[in-house]
């Protein structure tokens, strides 16, 4: 009987050890690729992808994926690695932010054209506003990421966000209608936006345009 107890005994321990060695495993792994994502450690990036059963998608209290971390501090080449291991660019973050929206936002060129080739954007999830990648894009002046979205032609150049405005009547009216705002235009116009449309406020992009007094957009816009 002793020795039933003792075997049952050590069984136990066995058993409970292996359960608390397996839980600090689970402890030190999670977050492990958020940390080295925004420690910028490309090596120990590669290391965690190494494991197919990684949570790629994994977020932080902001509910940001390790990819949308690396597209918020341009670090392409982790971005890179991520995408090629097949993370999820169309994931949103608490403020409806995804790694694809952001990178066409914020001028991140070189990722969102490897997002493009080596992934699938989702076109019908849109930003807090509403809004696709182009509506941001062409108003804070990326027109690098205009050229290239408007190339691709996967995005919708006329889609409409809660304002009611489109690509091309941001890059008008919430712009200071600067040079490069005008070849923004001007792209748009040759990929045809259509250039009637208006925004809550009822009004079109030349309307914005005569009414800040933006004379070579009101050529564009006329012609």
């Amino acid at each position: 009987m002793n020795r039933f107890i003792g075997l049952v005994a050590s069984m136990f321990l066995l058993i409970t050890g292996c359960s608390q060695e397996g839980e600090s495993n689970v402890e030190q792994y999670s977050g492990g690729l958020i940390q080295a994502v925004e420690d910028n450690e490309v090596k120990k990036v590669q290391e965690i992808l190494q494991d197919p059963s990684y949570p790629l998608n994994e977020t932080n209290t902001k509910k940001e994926t390790p990819l949308l971390i690396a597209t918020h501090s341009n670090y392409i080449e982790i971005a890179k690695l991520l995408i090629d291991a097949g993370a999820d660019i169309n994931q949103q973050d608490n403020i409806q932010d995804s790694a694809y929206l952001y990178a066409g936002a914020q001028g991140k060129t070189e990722i969102l054209a490897y997002m493009m080739e080596h992934a699938e954007p989702n076109q019908t999830i849109v930003n807090r506003y509403g809004g696709n990648t182009l509506i941001p894009a062409a108003e804070k002046g990326h027109l690098d990421n205009v050229k290239l979205l408007l190339e691709d032609g996967s995005v919708n150049i006329d889609h409409q966000n809660n304002f009611g405005y489109t690509a091309l009547i941001e890059a008008v009216a919430l712009t200071d209608g600067s040079e490069i705002y005008q070849q923004i235009v001007q792209e748009l116009i040759t990929f045809h936006a259509n250039k009637e449309l208006r925004d809550n406020s009822g009004k079109t992009a030349l309307d914005y345009a005569k009414e800040k007094g933006y004379t070579a957009m009101v050529e564009l816009l006329e012609d």
